[in-house]
């Protein structure tokens, strides 16, 4: 099929995806898949392939810099001791494991190798579209190790290719193949994100902020793969870096197109790569003979198997070595965690690239025998952990029982009270500094405090609801009828949240007083236009001020980078809309 062909057939599939999944409740990726898997039964559509370097050079960048993005740096800070060997360690693992079922099924040692290789990592990709409803923490996690663990990887699958292909491999050598992995990878990383930086910080233009943020996570991987590096992990540590000086070197209206752009490509790239992993899976299920299927298909679910079983053990037997602050769940709570965390270690588009990365010939004209083979087992792993674990996960949160996380709304809350009153406390002397007559500063003035009130309202609105729920649950715990008789008021029935009214009723006669008791007011000299100017120096001086504040909080590790990315993007929508139109374009 031609280019353009297969383009608007992808874009129909996301498109039919997009619109049934909500209809049946499926995941979009697991329906995708199963679209894939339907389509591969046209002869002319499964010889659509599926290079690896489009994936390695083309898919991965955009996907991991922007998940390395939207990942939280204070939770990689505060689980470096569960991410780092099980991005390493566990990798290996599983790799030397699926290699020993392998030579147990019959193949030569090196190919199993390779495919331990391939299957060892958790995708980020599929841990993305498929994780988010795991609690905020695990999920962080998981995430961190999903987008850390291919540089294992690939070192793994660089050796025993080495070893297949008849390659001289010692002690010294694997050692230096790691090193510059990960080393050559984090520099590179670094090297571009600070190219980057230098360049952005001279910069206002939305278009050229933007287009630097795309070039970015290419330059990196190109970087890497010159000095023989992992490319997926300079994409990774670019991005990491990138987020955290962005909001000093990019534009209120070039971060709004940032968030309105990105998420919308990543979105039809992750949908292309599950429709293209179902055509895989039929292309090499063709490709295999009918005598060798059965086998393989054995293999592939001992594989499976024998990688949720390393994932388990490995959590169990490391817990003594992670040493933790806060105090340790109980037990079995732990056992449920680990359980859900096994479950959620899905496979997807690196593994399949790995795969498809095997050698088809070599220098001496000869193919490299059992490839095939690798990519059959590869791509029903990929396929088996997709529509397995993914639709069985929800399940296994729900029995995990585990505790509602409210961490997050706390956080938020107190850093809009933070900004909030900051920028109160800020006002007389921003007004000054600008000349902001005091008709103008008592109007923002009062805006303020009902932004505060309505803040604080908010606040108490949840935790009212928390203590609510938990009155329920012990009612329905004790089947006894509540006393109160459903007497709490919710913030759904009195329509604008509790205690909202009365706070409000005095946030305004507050605000009357001000505005009564003023005698700068002068309506007759100061035309409306002048006063719309003040109002807008102010308000933006303002967002400054909260901003600044804002920022100081994620540095003192106060407030998660994610919630300062949630607000940031408020004030970076109220900003646009000061300035205008014509300021954002």
């Amino acid at each position: 099929m031609e280019g353009l062909e297969v383009t608007v057939l992808l874009g129909l599939t996301i498109l039919a995806g997009a619109l049934l999944a909500p209809r049946i409740r499926l995941a979009l990726p697991l329906l995708l898949v199963i679209f894939g898997l339907a389509l591969g039964f046209i002869p002319a559509l499964r010889e659509v392939q599926l290079p690896p370097e489009t994936v390695l050079l083309l898919f991965l960048p955009v996907i991991l810099f922007w998940e390395s993005l939207t990942t939280s740096l204070r939770s990689i800070r505060r689980d470096f001791r569960y991410i780092l060997p099980m991005s390493t360690v566990l990798v290996v693992a599983s790799a030397f494991a699926v290699a020993g079922v392998g030579v147990l099924f019959g193949m030569p040692w090196e190919i199993a190798l390779i495919l331990g290789a391939a299957v060892a990592p958790p995708d980020a990709t599929a841990v993305a579209a498929l994780g988010r409803l795991l609690p905020r923490r695990m999920f962080m996690k998981l995430k961190a190790e999903s987008l850390t663990n291919d540089g294992t990887a690939l070192v793994l699958y660089a050796i025993a290719v080495s070893l297949a292909v008849g390659g001289q491999v010692t002690p010294l050598s694997i050692t230096g193949m790691v090193v510059m992995s990960y080393v050559g990878g984090v520099a590179a990383g670094v090297v571009i994100a600070g190219l980057g930086y230098a360049l952005l910080r001279r910069v206002s233009s939305t278009m050229v902020i933007n287009v630097t943020l795309l070039l970015i996570p290419f330059s990196a991987f190109l970087l890497a793969e010159i000095v023989h590096a992992s490319g997926v992990l300079a994409v990774v540590v670019a991005g990491l870096v990138v987020a955290y000086v962005s909001p000093r070197v990019t534009t209120a209206s070039s971060r709004r197109q940032t968030d309105a752009v990105w998420p919308f490509g990543v979105f039809l790239l992750n949908g292309a790569l599950f429709v293209l992993i179902g055509l895989e899976v039929q292309y090499v299920a063709h490709e295999i003979s009918a005598a060798a299927i059965g086998r393989l298909v054995l293999v592939t679910l001992a594989v499976w198997v024998t990688l949720l079983a390393v994932r388990f053990l490995f959590q169990l037997f490391s817990v003594p070595f992670q040493r933790s602050a806060e105090p340790r769940p109980p037990w079995r709570r732990r056992m449920r965690g680990m359980t859900v965390s096994t479950v959620a270690g899905m496979r997807g588009a690196v593994s399949l690239a790995i795969a498809l990365s095997v050698p088809t010939s070599l220098t001496d004209g000869g193919g490299l025998a059992g490839r095939d083979e690798v990519v059959f087992v590869t791509a029903g792993v990929i396929l088996l952990s997709l529509l397995v674990q993914g639709p069985l996960l929800p399940a296994f949160v729900r029995w995990a029982r585990i505790p509602v996380d409210h961490a997050a709304d706390e956080e938020y809350e107190l850093a809009e009270r933070a900004i909030s009153g900051a920028a109160l406390a800020a006002l007389d002397d921003l007004a000054a500094e600008h000349g902001i007559g005091q008709e103008v500063r008592d109007r923002v003035r009062a805006e303020g405090y009902l932004m505060l009130e309505l803040a604080n309202a908010k606040s108490l609105a949840r935790e009212q609801a928390i203590v609510d729920a938990e009155a329920r649950a012990l009612d329905d715990l004790l089947d006894e009828p509540d006393p109160l008789g459903g007497a709490v008021q919710t913030d759904q029935d009195s329509g604008g949240g509790v205690g909202l009214t009365a706070p409000t009723d005095a946030a305004d006669g507050v605000t009357l007083q001000m505005l009564a008791t003023s005698t700068d007011v002068d309506l007759l000299q100061r035309s409306p236009l002048v006063r719309h100017e003040e109002h807008s120096t102010l308000k933006l001086a303002l967002l400054d001020r909260k901003r600044e504040v804002l920022l100081g909080l994620r540095r003192s590790g106060t407030v998660d980078d994610l919630i300062v990315r949630r607000i940031s993007a408020r004030l970076d929508l109220e900003q646009v809309r000061l300035q205008g139109i014509e300021e954002f374009d």
